[in-house]
């Protein structure tokens, strides 16, 4: 692969993304996936599996920073793995067995398009969403919280392999209602940490299914990696309920789309 070869569009694409995720810190799958298709007109698996190893790539120096910091809970990251990891490998069995690739307007875009809505739910009403279910769901038995992390990761692993989004503010979601003690940094941290393997290997099985452009994955990162340093200097000075509210805005409109498609 030359030079010549990286596409700039993709890279400022990359760049953008990046820069949201920095303020926000979600918004990587939610984006660059439906940008990929709608814009770019990406078949779906394409779109899912390369964004999927960009998230891995880029999340990786997240956990290098959280793991330094000590802002990540091993425990939490491999009761979450215990459920993500063989939730992948089924998922991928059954896309297999049941050819669910799909054309542009296929079970992807659909799936994509649910989960995208459910993220941007998730990011618009996560307090009354966490207040809520700490109300309902009881966090004092340690054994049924480790079961339901458990579960958690089984649901995002789903989730993950088939649309790329849901680690992020699903995910975050889903472990400030089971630990409500625990610092949201260390949340933050443990789902960051969490999103690696389980991206890894779900990137390594599209692109098994021939599903990644590497040309557009390394194109996207050259933009990714600034952007990502420069969303997270500014972020202090930005106010990050208003962007979280613009993103989820974007994220309705764009699923409505995939889904009526």
């Amino acid at each position: 692969m030359a030079f010549s070869d990286i596409n700039l569009l993709y890279s400022l694409s990359g760049l953008a993304v990046g820069a949201i995720v920095g303020f926000t810190g979600v918004g990587g799958g939610s984006l660059m996936t439906p940008l990929l298709v709608l814009l770019f007109n990406v078949h779906p698996a394409t779109a899912v599996g390369t964004d999927l190893l960009y998230a891995a790539a880029t999340k990786s120096v997240g956990t290098a920073v959280h793991g330094k910091a000590k802002s990540v809970d091993w425990q939490i990251v491999r009761r979450l793995a215990s459920g993500s990891v063989p939730a992948t490998l089924l998922t991928f069995m059954a896309m297999q067995e049941f050819g669910l690739k799909g054309s542009k307007g296929g079970f992807l875009a659909v799936m994509l398009g649910v989960v995208l809505l459910a993220t941007s739910l998730t990011l618009l009403f996560r307090h009354q969403i966490v207040d809520f279910m700490s109300r309902h769901i009881s966090t004092s038995n340690a054994a049924r919280v480790a079961a339901l992390t458990v579960a958690t990761g089984a649901v995002l692993g789903v989730l993950v392999t088939t649309t790329s989004v849901g680690a992020g503010a699903i995910g975050v979601t889903a472990l400030l209602i089971l630990y409500p003690r625990l610092q949201v940094l260390r949340i933050v941290g443990s789902d960051i940490a969490h999103a690696v393997p389980l991206t890894l290997i779900s990137g390594l099985g599209h692109w098994w299914m021939g599903d990644v452009d590497w040309i557009m994955l390394v194109s996207l990162l050259i933009g990714s990696m600034p952007g990502i340093a420069i969303g997270s200097h500014l972020a202090p000075k930005l106010p990050e309920r208003v962007l979280r509210l613009a993103l989820a805005v974007i994220l309705v409109l764009v699923s409505l789309k995939l889904i009526l498609a």
